[in-house]
């Protein structure tokens, strides 16, 4: 049997998508699993959806995120910036397993992304590993991911020097001045080269990600004055959190395989 991995699933009014997502977990192919929903202040059914899922099934525990950022919604970018940090941050205090992912509550994996993730983690003794996406489709719910480019990678150094790259001049010389701009200032024309680097994103998809329990230990994901690595739209929180990884542990990869299906239209 493979070591226990726990998946964390952060959910903010989820009600319409919940069982579906959690339902992609629950028939991986990879079966060890501790499922971890995390309602991130729903004002919907998402919890009692989620409590109720959880009776069916003895690997799914429920929680309640520990904080609600009052800065949830930016007013200024018309937008939710930080959506599902802090509930990632509470999942990681349950988290039993030796390894963790995640599933965001309105997509789907294929039913063998935790095994493919699993294998290539430990056949390249890595610390963190992504795999790819493609575009939601209901005919592809339920369906298996194809390995057919394993051997096409992006290895730690390649997505070290992403991460470098990606790096505001700011940040590079002090973490704390960087914290301490707003956000819509380091936007701006002209100064806003100062703050961020490349705007590549990160290889693959960045939302689930598997990598060894240790890293909690080092990285947590951060708000959005605080992140290095935000989206230049806001958020960012995944590709902070990633690029946090790389640069913290050195033993990343990306495989170009598609596992994930993300809903990019809601």
């Amino acid at each position: 049997m493979k070591p226990l991995i726990s998946v964390i699933i952060p959910a903010h009014n989820s009600a319409q998508t919940l069982k579906r997502a959690v339902l992609s977990i629950q028939k991986q192919t990879c079966e060890n699993l501790q499922i971890i929903i995390i309602d991130d202040f729903s004002t919907d059914d998402t919890l009692e959806i989620a409590h109720d899922i959880a009776k069916e099934d003895p690997r799914i525990e429920v929680y309640k995120s520990e904080f609600d950022d009052p800065s949830r919604y930016d007013d200024d970018l018309k937008r939710n910036i930080n959506a599902g940090y802090s509930a990632r941050n509470t999942g990681f205090k349950y988290a039993k397993g030796e390894y963790i992912t995640f599933q965001d509550a309105d997509d789907v994996s294929l039913l063998n992304r935790v095994e493919i993730q699993y294998e290539l983690l430990i056949k390249y003794n890595a610390t963190h590993v992504c795999t790819d996406w493609q575009d939601f489709d209901k005919k592809l719910v339920g369906t298996y991911a194809k390995v057919e480019t394993e051997n096409v990678y992006i290895g730690p150094k390649e997505i070290y020097k992403i991460s470098q790259r990606s790096k505001g001049l700011i940040a590079k010389i002090s973490k704390k001045i960087n914290a301490l701009i707003p956000f819509h200032i380091k936007r701006r024309r002209i100064i806003n080269k100062l703050f961020f680097g490349s705007l590549e994103p990160y290889p693959g998809a960045g939302n689930s990600p598997l990598f060894k329990k240790e890293v909690i230990e080092k990285v947590q994901f951060r708000p959005l004055k605080d992140r290095i690595w935000p989206s230049f739209l806001g958020r960012g929180a995944d590709r902070d959190f990633n690029f946090q990884v790389v640069e913290t542990f050195k033993n990343s990869y990306y495989f170009p395989i598609k596992t994930y299906l993300w809903k990019t239209k809601h």
